[in-house]
């Protein structure tokens, strides 16, 4: 199938998703269990309807873009359902970070995947590893788990746009600029990164530009963007900080324990040279190159 009605596929799949969630919120939701609730429902439903998609076309590569898709969408429902009167400025700044990050991970993530023939090469491992229960490993996983964490980031979200009414300060400002700065940094790396793979062997380590600062700015513009919303909601509702903190602990301990040591294994696997890199460039927190 070529990239192009591939992508068409993946569109519909997303208008699909959507609008299975659409009209459980705006036809079946129950009022009583409130707007976060009835939000998360209807995520689940989304990604249920994804994986039909993946499943349908043996392709889990149908579920990522869900991570970048659905956030800015959940921002435009929550900012007119919310109850209490929130500070516009607020959302103006939490808008202008998710939709940055949103659209540039997007972006990135259409133009590089070549289509139907191509699927994330961690799907088939986590699928081959379960045997038997590879259609419960691929449900749960692959689609339900990153669900999960990608809604329990966008808790202080919700509590910026649809809860919170501090009024702005400092640590709105603080986040607006992490926030942009997290996308950025991801924007530039993931340039650097794939004009090195266009120019060089398949063996060869990026080492230059961002990458000689430490071996995943790309990863850590993913957490300094989750990070940033976390910022929000605490300046907007910080009496709510003990649950508003989980999705970016989530996001830590999976980037930091399972996402980046896999990466890192195949990694040493794949390029001979790669140990050296590791003695070299920390792993995540930035360090001027020697």
């Amino acid at each position: 199938m070529s990239k192009s009605k591939s992508l068409m596929w993946i569109l519909v799949a997303y208008v699909g998703c959507v609008s299975a969630a659409g009209v459980y919120l705006y036809e079946f939701a129950d009022p009583a269990k409130g707007l976060l609730l009835n939000s998360f429902v209807a995520d689940l439903i989304a990604t249920v309807v994804i994986f039909g998609f993946s499943r349908a076309f043996r392709n889990s590569s149908f579920y990522d873009a869900y991570w970048s898709v659905i956030p800015p969408l959940f921002l435009l429902y929550w900012w007119y359902s919310r109850e209490v009167d929130t500070q516009y400025l607020r959302y103006v700044f939490v808008s202008i970070v998710v939709w940055f990050w949103a659209i540039r991970l997007t972006w990135n993530w259409s133009k590089h995947w070549t289509g139907m023939d191509h699927e994330d090469w961690r799907y088939p491992l986590i699928k081959e590893k379960s045997g038997s229960l590879e259609f419960f490993a691929d449900f749960t996983g692959i689609h339900l788990f990153p669900t999960l964490q990608v809604f329990a980031g966008m808790l202080p979200m919700y509590a910026a746009v649809a809860l919170g009414t501090e009024d702005i300060g400092v640590l709105d400002y603080l986040a607006l600029l992490l926030g942009v700065s997290a996308a950025s940094l991801q924007l530039a790396s993931d340039r650097q990164l794939h004009h090195f793979i266009a120019n060089n062997s398949s063996e060869q380590i990026i080492d230059t530009g961002l990458w000689a600062w430490c071996r995943h700015p790309n990863y850590l513009g993913e957490l300094m963007f989750w990070g940033s919303l976390a910022l929000f909601g605490l300046a907007a509702y910080p009496e709510g900080w003990w649950w508003q903190i989980i999705g970016f602990i989530a996001m830590l301990v999976m980037f930091r324990f399972a996402s980046i040591p896999l990466m890192e294994t195949r990694s040493l696997e794949r390029r001979p040279g790669y140990q050296a890199v590791m003695d070299n460039i920390p792993m995540l927190w930035p360090r001027r190159p020697k």
